[in-house]
């Protein structure tokens, strides 16, 4: 019985996310008119641009907004579910602590980063809780964790701008997951000396003094996605300026 009740007090509650309906205020600002449609539209779009998962409640329940980082994280492999319009823990020994998280943000205004799922599906979301600008209800943030230190995509609208060829970004991409050269060359079917070859030409052209400089230059990319969309639509080739590489 009080699983089920914990399982209905948990469940977070999705509404369409409409732009301009998403946003919208309950009332105008004290002090001036509310912003125009159109501001609201920007906002949602520019946190569909960003790489990070951001879920936006409002009183600890309701979906104001998901971003399409947040759709695109939200899989079969991730500890948190979209069941329906409602999002919950997949595991039950993550419902409680979800709901107390996000239920002391909105009521309390603690900030929490909260760790869900096991072994390797082990993820980490911070529950921001959101001041609200006039009497209408607090929002809660939600900002899901990153499971790769460098997501491929990053790496590829990276790889692109400093010039590398095929070969090099395979590399670049398993020097970023933590691979050694050894296992590079391994993985890839040449010589270790191959490789350090590839390593001395990705130092060339990014700029970077070592492997842990080029590996933390690519960590510390603003996090705005490069290419593919979630509805399958390309963005400018242009996305990462050679400029970048050579700093």
């Amino acid at each position: 019985m009080f699983a089920a009740a914990l399982n209905r007090s948990t469940a977070i509650t999705s509404m369409p996310a409409l732009a301009a309906r998403t946003f919208a205020p309950a009332a105008a600002p004290v002090g001036g008119d509310a912003p125009p449609p159109a501001a609201w539209q920007w906002l949602a779009a520019t946190l569909d641009e960003l790489d990070y998962g951001i879920v936006l409640l409002s009183d600890g329940l309701r979906i104001l907004h998901r971003n399409e980082a947040a759709l695109n994280e939200l899989d079969d492999q991730h500890p948190l579910q979209l069941v329906g319009d409602e999002l919950r823990a997949r595991l039950a020994r993550d419902v409680a602590p979800l709901h107390e998280a996000v239920t002391a943000a909105a009521s309390r205004r603690l900030r929490r980063l909260l760790t869900v799922g096991e072994a390797s599906h082990r993820m980490s979301v911070a529950i921001v809780p959101l001041d609200a600008a006039n009497s209408g209800p607090r929002a809660v943030l939600v900002v899901l964790g990153k499971r790769e230190l460098c997501e491929s995509l990053s790496i590829q609208g990276f790889a692109r701008g400093c010039g590398l060829t095929g070969a090099e970004t395979r590399v670049l991409v398993a020097l970023c997951s933590g691979v050694p050269p050894t296992e590079v060359a391994r993985q890839q079917g040449v010589a270790v000396s191959t490789v350090r070859s590839q390593i001395g030409s990705l130092r060339q052209k990014t700029g970077a003094a070592s492997i842990r400089a080029l590996v933390r230059q690519l960590a510390v990319l603003p996090p705005v996605k490069e290419v593919l969309r979630r509805n399958g639509g390309a963005r400018p080739a242009a996305a990462f300026s050679p400029a970048l590489c050579r700093g």
